[in-house]
């Protein structure tokens, strides 16, 4: 248990000060980024990125790019709705169609 402990407390130093290791996980869609961590050594993150994946890929997203890297993340998950296309948008004249 004391091993744990002190995991624990130098991975929060290490996200403190930037330094933790995280995954970053970038789906096309939805087109969203999630971070998942911190991790205190990249080999870490390694292995535990597996299990991301699978839950992502189970949830139905598409198009993952995986990366493990050292950053200190704002937002957990990114949503990013700039490139959605809706037809509502958009408005037709009488007698025409979209």
């Amino acid at each position: 248990m004391g091993g744990n402990l002190f995991k624990n407390i130098f991975t929060s130093i290490l996200e403190t000060v930037g330094l933790a290791v995280w995954i970053e996980i970038v789906t096309d869609s939805p087109r969203c980024t999630y971070y998942f961590g911190p991790f205190m050594s990249e080999s870490e993150a390694h292995a535990a990125k597996t299990g991301y994946i699978e839950d992502l890929e189970t949830e139905g997203t598409k198009g993952l790019s995986v990366m493990v890297k050292r950053c200190k993340p704002e937002k957990l998950t990114i949503y990013d709705d700039s490139l959605d296309f809706k037809l509502d948008r958009f408005f037709a004249f009488s007698g025409q169609t979209l």
